[in-house]
């Protein structure tokens, strides 16, 4: 029996066949690529770090259009530095030398910076914020504090100053609810605790690729 095979029908096999394997390697790492984003986001939230943080992980799959045998997986965190510190487990200190000033809830999440804008909050911040001034307090052994004197605290927990007005306009200091508050709690340094295991993760789905992409292939 005799087989006959013209060159342009092997040539068309061999393309087919490079375009199957090439379809399966990229739906394959596009599973993988969504599969490693929501482990890693599982992760953080797991953690108790918050799903705001959890979600700055995100993930693409090359060529972002078309299929290609050689197909890449890119996932990466918009947070990096906070990603990271958790990661390893790190000593914070100031650059300076100074304080770190952890806010308390009664700080509030923003302050207003030298230019009038917006930012994360700052002992600077929220006195320009306020008006109020803040006092430092020295604690023998103990972290040492910044606190608002003659404040009060609003319906939503935060500090404010404890002043009224008359139906004129005129400003009075209430005597009713009057109080020092502590706004930030200041120490020389912070230690975070491993709480990520970004490597584990990524390896965990390396080594599921080959199977990945074995369940892609038609």
């Amino acid at each position: 029996m005799r087989f006959t095979l013209k060159t342009d029908d092997l040539a068309k096999g061999l393309s087919d066949a490079e375009t199957d394997a090439a379809r399966s390697v990229t739906g394959a790492m596009r599973e993988v690529t969504d599969g490693l984003k929501s482990d890693l986001r599982a992760d953080v939230a797991d953690a108790g770090l918050g799903q705001r943080l959890a979600n700055t992980w995100r993930g693409k799959t090359y060529p972002e259009g078309g299929v290609s045998l050689e197909a890449a997986s890119f996932v990466w965190s918009k947070a990096p530095n906070i990603v990271d510190a958790f990661d390893r487990g790190v000593t914070i200190q100031s650059s300076r030398g100074f304080w770190l000033a952890i806010p308390t809830p009664a700080a509030g999440v923003k302050g207003i910076s030298t230019t009038g804008a917006m930012k994360r909050i700052t002992p600077g911040g929220w006195e320009r914020r306020t008006g109020m001034r803040l006092r430092f307090v020295y604690r023998r052994g103990r972290p040492s504090l910044l606190v608002a004197d003659n404040a009060r605290l609003s319906k939503k927990g935060l500090a404010r100053p404890n002043i009224g007005r008359t139906r004129g306009g005129a400003q009075f200091t209430r005597l009713k609810g009057r109080s020092t508050v502590v706004v930030f709690i200041l120490v020389p340094q912070v230690t975070l605790r491993k709480r990520l295991d970004i490597a584990a993760i990524g390896q965990r789905w390396g080594d599921r690729v080959p199977g990945v992409i074995a369940g892609h292939w038609r």
